[in-house]
This record gives structure tokens, C-alpha cells and sequence, in this order.
């Protein structure tokens, strides 16, 4: 690893976080229902909007009633999603007269868009239409992140609210539902995703409605040439003059569609579904290095701003640096182990006379480089972001280690959009309430204490991932359907299924992409464990944002324990490292660990 790939990471953290900080407290204006954050105008339309959906934004929901409608919500969108897939051979915006999706695959894309999973067992070119691409897929990448965005803000404001006391009344709530969702959309994704599509157009990702079109390459044209037998000798005719034969040019059908509209909202909204298969290694989603820059750049954005959000609205930006602080140290760590485990080459390859100097370029695409390619796959499932420009499944043991790791500490490094701020303060109130214990006080965490309903809820939310990974992988290596999808033989084939159910349960959708897992028993396993994963957190996260609601805030004393310096910082890293880490220790043992000692350590 040269000093080059160091200062490409110190450039991406620089940009992050100047464009992040003001994004940041936009974002808490746009929580806040007392502040207009867009003018007039859009204020005017937002009013109507609630008027048309019969919607009262006055209206201040208790916990359960935020968790209900946002299921339900959820579970509507799931079937419109499902319906469109099943139907789209009827539907129009269909050049390539595809037929309906499969049952199981239908079933399985519904719950994941909608989760912003986005997990993808379809090939995208070749299965969808454009009219399920935009306004079934595209559409719920939008929803399934404002959808995390709201629930942070509802946990936010626990913390927050000051002076209810128990006491039913203004403030008892989390805020409105449908307000935040849209307000996030309107005046946060949208607009960002907008001029994100403009720009990716002027830098070559496609956006049209044209039919798939057949090209001539390069290779090969139209001209006549001597016929040969099998064994390589020229054919003769009855008169013994060479027969000749005529080779047509060869042609590739390259697929168009609007990707540019889906690829914004992809990236900005830590979604990851692509249009196509190759995802972000294809050249209509991601033409250039500087492209792919900037979508690593898309990722991370809003994740980064919602910090800041949370220290604008809870009063005290020391405490939203505090979060970034935490989230960065465990983003570099991570990103500094993948760039130095991708530029070292596979010694088995290099001993084959191959030079490795580049790195590992298996599986990567060269406009990109192994660096690149490290640095976007560490962004990628630090981020709750399905994207990939390269093949997972070839990275090195250490480069697959990390991003596997990084899906199973919870998606809490920055992670995806609401939801990485959201699991990341489960583990503040976790790492305080070990503290408390520590020193024998109350736990307390920005004024509220932290007693035994809110430990309950933070157990449920940080433990039931961890249940679906490790049930799920179990059960897939068991059985012979989980069996017949696995590519590889080994500790690299069990990587294959940890790293699916990995990045299901936590919601990512990326895959090592070894693994076949468009058959109907990874179809619906996983879309059972997307489902639990996405809500099995978020209810207990509302009731512990309920509870918090309900307390009075206390101020500091000289017995409370600073939530916003450098022992703080540790603290939360430490929880997140104990709990997560530990957890997949044995299962990790299994798969890149033992793959990484195959490799580098001779017998």
C-alpha cells in the first residue's frame, strides 16, 4: 500500500465531512415540524399534500402507533412491489417484452427494496422491466430510506424532549410519521438525487426508454475466409480449389434503460440495488474514476450529516462529533486492513509467474485498480450499501474479512441512512450503561436515565442480527438445497453463505456473488431474515425512543459522566467491538481466517 492510496482516504474523509457538517444542520431543520427549511412554496406544497393523504401534521404519535404505521406502511409497499413484478408482462415501459418474475424472486425483491436491503438474485438487464425498475424499485429506494431517516429522528427526539414527566400531553410523542417521511423525501433525498442524476448524465451513465440495441464489435467483421476441417486442413471442392466461407460480423447486445435516476438514489440513499448485474463495475452505472469517487462520496453523505443532525437537535454538537469520531477511527481501521490486504497480490498467482505488484486484480475492474475497488467495497458494507464495482467474492481473505465484519458489527460505521445513527446510539447507551455499572451510578445518556426497560430493548435490538446470521447460515450449510448454491468448496464456500446472511439480516445487499442464490430456498430464507433483521431492530428502537420520551431530563452534575470526550469515544468503540465482534468470532474462524492461513501460511 503506497502513500497514494493514504491520501485518496484522507481526501475522501476531508470531503466527507466539509459537505456533511452543513447538510447536517439542514437535516435538523428539516426534523424540526416548527421550521419551514425550503421557502414558502414548498412549504405550501407539503400543506397540501396533507391535506390531499387526510393527514394532521399536528398529530404527535406515541411509539407504538409510529411502529404500526410504519410497518404497515412497509408491508404495502412490499406488495405493490411484488404485484408490479408479477404482472409486468401486462404493464408498459416493457421494450424487451420481459415476462413476470418468479414467485419466490418476486418475494424476495419485494421485502428487500422495501427494507433498503436491496439484495439482488435477479439480473437486472434481463429480468426487469423499465416501468418495475422505476416505479416499484426506484421509488422504494427512496421510501425504504426515508423510513430509517424518521425512525432516527423519532429516537432522537427521546432523547431530546425535556419536560413530560410521564405526563400525557404536547411532547409525550415521536413526532409525526408521515411528516418525516415527507419532509425527508421532499426536502433532503429528492433534491440531493436530482442533481446527483443530472450530473452522472453529463458523465456518461445512460437515462432513456430506448430499446436494447445490437452493436457490431470490434473484434470480428464480414469477410470470407478459407474452410478448414477439424483437423485444421483447408477444405477442397470436387474441381480441389480451397472452399471458402463467409463469417458474419459479430454483434453484442448492449442493454439502455434510465439508470442514471436509480443510480443517484442507490448511492445517496445507501440503497444498492443496480440496474444491472454488474452493479457499480458496469459502465453505465459507473463510467469513471472520478465517478466512482463521488459515489463513494453519495454513501456516506447523509449517514455523515444525520450526526450532526443529532447534535443540532439535542443542543450539544459535541455530542454529534462524538458519534462521527467513533464511527471514523472504526472506518479507518477497517479501510486501512482491506487497502493493505487488496495491494498485496495472492502469492499462489504470483508464484505462476504473474506479476502481482498491482495488487489483486481479480474480479476488478482496471479503470478502477485494486485500491479503488478496496476502499468502495470497505464504504460499501461500512454503509448498510448493497453497491459493488468489484467481485466480492475475489477479494483476499483479509479484504472479505472486513467487509463481513463490518455488516456483522451491526452496520454502524456511519452506515445506511438513519439506520447506521440509529444502531450506533444503541451501542452509546450500551457502552454508558456499562460505565454506570462500572463506577455505581444511574446510567445516563444526554439527561435521560437508562434503566431496565431501555437495556431490555437495546439486548433485542443489538442480539437479533446476530440470531438470523448465525440460524441462517447454519441452516443453509445443513441442507442440500443451502448446499447446491455454495460455488466454492471449504472455508471459502461457507464465507460465501456467512456473507449472504450477513448482509441480509443487517441489510446490506451486497454479496460475495459466488454463491447461486436465486433459487426458492435462498429466495425466501433471506427474505424472511431482511424482514426480522429490518424490524426486529427497529420496533425495540421506537419503544426505547417511547420510553425516553416519557422522562424528565435531567441537567448534568459533577457525578455525570461526559458523553462527548475521548474516553466517551472509546467507550462506544469498545461496545461495538465486544458485541459485535466476538459474536461471529467462531463463524468468522471458519470462513476468511481460515482461508487467510491456507494462503499465506505453508503446512
Amino acid at each position: 500500500m503506497d502513500s497514494l492510496a493514504l491520501i485518496n482516504l484522507a481526501v475522501f474523509l476531508v470531503l466527507l465531512f466539509v459537505c456533511a457538517y452543513p447538510l447536517g444542520l439542514f437535516i435538523s431543520r428539516v426534523a424540526s415540524a416548527d421550521a419551514n427549511p425550503a421557502g414558502r412554496l414548498l412549504g405550501r406544497v407539503e400543506a397540501w399534500l396533507y391535506r390531499v393523504a387526510g393527514v394532521d401534521p399536528q398529530e404527535d404519535m406515541s411509539w407504538r402507533k409510529y411502529a404500526v404505521a410504519l410497518i404497515v406502511f412497509s408491508a404495502i409497499g412490499a406488495l405493490v412491489v411484488y404485484a408490479m413484478q408479477r404482472m409486468q408482462a401486462f404493464l408498459p415501459l416493457n421494450p424487451q417484452a420481459f415476462g413476470a418474475v418468479s414467485p419466490d424472486s418476486s418475494f424476495n425483491t419485494a421485502v428487500s427494496f422495501v427494507t433498503n436491503t436491496n439484495w439482488q438474485g435477479y439480473s437486472g438487464e434481463s429480468t426487469m422491466s423499465y416501468l418495475t425498475q422505476m416505479t416499484a424499485l426506484a421509488v422504494q429506494n427512496f421510501f425504504s430510506a426515508v423510513s430509517a431517516m424518521a425512525v432516527v429522528f423519532a429516537l432522537i427526539r427521546g432523547f431530546a424532549r425535556r419536560n413530560t414527566g410521564g405526563k400525557v400531553g404536547i411532547g409525550t410523542g415521536l413526532g409525526n410519521l408521515w411528516v418525516d417521511l415527507t419532509r425527508c423525501t421532499m426536502y433532503v433525498l429528492l433534491p440531493l438525487s436530482f442533481v446527483f442524476a443530472i450530473f452522472l448524465v453529463s458523465q456518461g451513465v445512460i437515462q432513456n426508454f430506448d430499446k436494447y440495441n445490437d452493436v457490431a464489435t470490434l473484434e470480428t467483421s464480414s469477410y470470407e475466409q478459407p474452410k478448414v476441417d477439424a483437423a485444421g486442413a483447408s477444405v477442397l471442392d470436387a474441381k480441389g480449389q480451397p472452399v471458402t466461407e463467409k463469417l458474419t460480423t459479430k454483434t453484442q447486445t448492449l442493454p439502455m434503460g434510465p439508470v442514471a435516476s436509480q443510480e443517484a438514489v442507490k448511492m445517496l440513499g445507501t440503497n444498492g440495488g443496480g440496474f444491472f448485474n454488474a452493479n457499480s463495475a458496469h459502465p453505465y452505472e459507473n463510467p469513471t474514476p472520478f465517478v466512482n469517487f463521488l459515489q463513494m462520496l453519495s454513501i456516506f453523505l447523509i449517514p455523515a450529516a444525520l450526526c450532526f443532525a443529532f447534535g443540532r437537535m439535542v443542543g450539544d454538537m459535541r455530542q454529534g462529533w462524538a458519534i462521527v469520531a467513533a464511527m471514523t477511527i472504526l472506518f479507518v481501521c477497517f479501510a486501512l486492513l482491506a487497502l493493505w490486504s487488496e495491494a498485496h497480490g495472492n502469492p499462489g498467482i504470483g508464484a505462476l509467474g504473474v506479476d502481482i505488484s498491482g495488487g489483486n486484480l481479480e474480479g476488478k475492474e482496471t479503470r478502477f485498480g485494486a485500491i479503488a475497488s478496496a476502499l468502495f467495497a470497505t464504504i460499501t458494507t461500512a454503509a448498510s450499501c448493497g453497491a459493488v464495482n468489484a467481485m466480492h467474492d475475489s477479494l483476499m481473505p483479509l479484504g472479505g474479512f472486513t467487509s463481513m465484519l463490518l455488516m456483522q458489527l451491526g452496520e454502524v460505521v456511519f452506515g445506511g441512512v438513519g439506520s447506521g445513527l440509529y444502531g450506533m446510539l444503541l451501542f452509546a447507551v450500551l457502552g454508558v450503561f456499562i460505565a454506570g455499572l462500572m463506577i455505581g451510578r444511574t446510567p445516563e445518556y444526554l439527561g435521560k436515565k437508562i434503566q431496565s426497560f431501555e437495556m431490555k430493548m437495546v439486548s433485542i435490538a443489538i442480539l437479533v442480527t446476530p440470531l438470523l446470521v448465525l440460524t441462517g447460515t447454519a441452516i443453509a450449510v445443513m441442507l442440500d438445497p443451502g448446499k447446491a448454491g455454495i460455488s466454492n468448496p471449504g472455508a471459502h464456500g461457507f464465507s460465501q453463505v456467512l456473507y449472504a446472511f450477513s448482509s441480509a439480516a443487517n441489510n446490506n445487499g451486497s454479496a460475495f456473488a459466488g454463491l447461486s442464490a436465486n433459487t426458492p430456498f435462498y429466495n425466501v430464507l433471506l427474505g424472511i431474515t431482511v424482514w426480522i433483521g429490518r424490524f426486529g431492530m427497529i420496533v425495540p428502537v421506537l419503544a426505547i425512543a417511547g420510553s425516553l420520551a416519557a422522562k424528565q431530563r435531567s441537567e448534568p452534575t459533577v457525578g455525570t459522566m461526559p458523553t462527548h470526550g475521548p474516553l466517551f469515544v472509546v467507550l462506544v468503540i469498545g461496545s461495538v467491538l465486544l458485541v459485535g465482534a466476538l459474536t461471529y468470532v467462531p463463524a468468522l474462524a471458519l470462513g476468511p481466517v481460515v482461508e487467510h492461513l491456507q494462503i499465506f501460511v505453508k503446512p
